[in-house]
């Protein structure tokens, strides 16, 4: 049973949300290559009015260092067929009721944007429920079989969700309506759009050409997907599904034929550097790919805590992951080390004030990701090592360099050269440190972040 107190701030709160302080100019939505984002679950949060319990912890959010909040997706979820999934969308223009009202969803965006945070709704363009009302009113905007019965998507166990058929100029146009309608009566700032390469390229085109041309309203788009023609289409960014399997081989190794159980030892982290020249070839100027170490799909098959061996391991798979070349995604509850699988489809009581000191390392990462050029825009320069990951970035007369041990045992490494020493800073303590030794021994996944003076 929640105290007077909690309520009395709840409606604090909300209050302050419904007369804003700030216009839709006191914020800025930010290039994609400063995104700092935290990914919103909002069974996270409370298993009933999530809105409210969320805004409480904006807060939180905000001295984590976020500058842009991606909530799943909140509309009202089908229920036939249904294993309650949030992608499984019944109302594209409503919220469920679980987690609250469109009205309360806007005062949230508000509370948001007088933090300075953007926001981004996830969108889910592929399916629908079996429920929503389109199928009713209009079969012809799904797909289906021969025998005229509409199917759910092809080659997936995705049963729950009727395919939408794209061939179909309406029912685009419908989808487009639909995504409008929240940035311009809601005020969203962008979207996380759900198995973007599930849909033909010419609709997400069509779509955002759509949705950009809405005077007043920078839009941040993201794709869940990896195609490079989603760039071309315009959005801003998509996902680094290669940098996550290159970095689990780091810590885990790789099956050595197709059907054996028996696995390699972990490859070098090398394969990082060369997975990063790979997914960054060919970009156009000012894309990003989206790089974490965990999210919803990730977390609810295993906590980032026990994938990458404790919270010394997921620290250092985070800080290879975010300083080599941006951009940066918090899900939420990793921030506070959440040791368990969570399953999205479900209510999971998660202790926001748990391990604050593991919550006060990403807030300093954070801080130092934002407030240095060098690593979110500057030039890489990698060292080689089988265990330790070395790189320099490098912007104007601004050099870092970014030392981690990426395996559970003590390593030691040369200096690179042009850093014996070099008078620094140490960007996690702010103290002064001179690599006045030829090598340095580190302590399993210890790392460190040195800005030479």
């Amino acid at each position: 049973m929640k105290s007077a107190f909690y309520y009395l701030c709840l409606a604090f709160l909300m209050v302050g949300c419904t007369k804003s302080t700030l216009n839709k100019t006191d914020y800025q939505v930010p290039a994609p290559e400063d995104v700092v984002m935290y990914q919103v679950n909002p069974r996270n949060y409370a298993s009933r009015e999530a809105f409210q319990a969320i805004t409480l912890h904006l807060d939180s959010i905000k001295q984590l260092g976020a500058n842009v909040v991606w909530f799943m997706p909140i509309y009202e979820i089908g229920v036939e067929n249904s294993v309650h999934s949030p992608y499984c969308i019944k109302n594209y223009v409503d919220t469920d009721k679980e987690f609250g009202t469109v009205e309360q969803f806007k005062a949230l965006v508000e509370a948001c944007h007088q933090r300075g945070m953007a926001v981004l709704l996830d969108w889910v363009a592929n399916h629908t429920s079996w429920d929503n009302p389109w199928i009713k009113d209009h079969p012809e905007w799904y797909t289906q079989d021969e025998e005229g019965n509409i199917i759910w998507p092809e080659g997936t166990g995705w049963r729950d969700v009727a395919d939408l058929n794209f061939d179909n100029a309406q029912m685009r146009q419908a989808m487009i309506d639909a995504m409008k309608f929240w940035v311009t009566e809601v005020g969203v700032d962008g979207f996380r759009c759900d198995a973007a390469d599930y849909v033909p390229l010419d609709f997400w085109k069509e779509c955002l050409v759509q949705l950009r041309a809405i005077e007043g309203h920078p839009l941040l788009m993201l794709a869940e997907g990896q195609r490079k023609g989603l760039f071309d289409v315009g959005f801003d960014m998509n996902y680094a599904w290669g940098w996550m399997s290159a970095l689990r081989r780091v810590y885990n190794g790789a099956p050595v034929a197709m059907g054996e159980r028996r696995r390699m030892g972990p490859v070098s982290v090398s394969t990082l550097f060369e997975t990063d020249s790979m997914e960054y070839a060919g970009l156009p100027e000012g894309k990003m790919k989206l790089r974490f170490t965990t999210n919803h799909d990730e977390t609810s098959k295993m906590s980032p805590i026990r994938e990458f061996f404790g919270e010394e391991g997921s620290m250092a798979a985070f800080v290879a992951s975010a300083f080599i070349h941006g951009g940066m995604l918090i899900y939420g509850s990793q921030e506070v080390g959440y040791p368990g699988k969570i399953n999205f489809f479900n209510y999971v009581n998660v202790d926001w004030n748990a391990h604050s000191d593991l919550f006060s390392e990403y807030c300093q990462l954070v801080r130092i990701f934002k407030s240095t050029p060098s690593i979110r825009k500057g030039a890489l320069k990698p060292y080689k090592d089988n265990d330790v990951l070395m790189f320099e970035k490098s912007l104007d007369k601004e050099r870092v360099l970014v030392m981690i041990n990426m395996r559970d045992a003590q390593h030691t490494v040369a200096i690179p050269a042009e850093w014996k020493n070099a008078e620094c800073v140490d960007l996690m303590t702010n103290h002064a440190v001179t690599l006045s030794e030829n090598e340095r021994m580190f302590s399993p996944f210890e790392y460190i972040i040195l800005k030479r003076k």
